[in-house]
C-alpha cells in the first residue's frame, strides 16, 4: 500500500471519530430540546400541523441536534469512500461512550459498574479491531 492510500486511510479513521463527536453532541442536544414545550399535534386535524411545525422550528436545540446528525451522516459517507468498512464501523461505536460521559457532565447521570463495564468493552473492542487492521 503506497504513502497516499494510507493516509487517505488514515484520514477516514478521523473522520470517523468525528462523526461520533457529532453524534453524540446531537444525542444531546435533542434530549435538551425534547423537554420544550411544543404544540399539541392531533392525528387526522390538519389545523394542528402549522402550529406543531413553528414549535418545532423554534426549537434551536432540537433543530441543531438533527442538524448535527446530518453532519454526521455526510462525514461518514465521505469517510467511507477511502476506508474499509470492517474497521470503520466498529469506531461508531465509541459514540455510546461520549454519550455517557456527556450524559454526566449535563443530565447527571451516575455511571454504575455495569455501565463502566460496558464502556470498557466498547473501548476495548475498538482498540483490539484498530490494532487487528495495523498487523494486516
Amino acid at each position: 500500500m503506497n504513502g497516499r492510500a494510507r493516509a487517505a486511510k488514515r484520514r477516514s479513521i478521523y473522520m470517523v471519530l468525528g462523526c461520533t463527536v457529532f453524534a453524540a453532541a446531537a444525542q444531546v442536544l435533542m434530549k435538551f430540546g425534547a423537554g420544550h414545550q411544543m404544540a399539541p399535534l392531533t392525528p387526522g386535524d390538519s389545523a394542528t400541523w402549522l402550529p406543531f411545525v413553528l414549535s418545532l422550528l423554534q426549537n434551536w436545540q432540537l433543530v441543531l441536534g438533527y442538524g448535527m446528525h446530518a453532519c454526521n451522516a455526510v462525514l461518514l459517507i465521505l469517510a467511507l469512500r477511502d476506508g474499509e468498512l470492517s474497521m470503520l464501523y466498529p469506531i461508531i461505536a465509541l459514540t455510546y461512550v461520549w454519550v455517557n460521559l456527556l450524559s454526566v457532565y449535563f443530565f447527571h447521570e451516575h455511571i454504575n459498574v455495569f455501565k463502566a463495564g460496558g464502556i470498557a468493552l466498547v473501548m476495548g473492542g475498538v482498540a483490539l479491531l484498530g490494532r487487528q487492521n495495523t498487523k494486516a
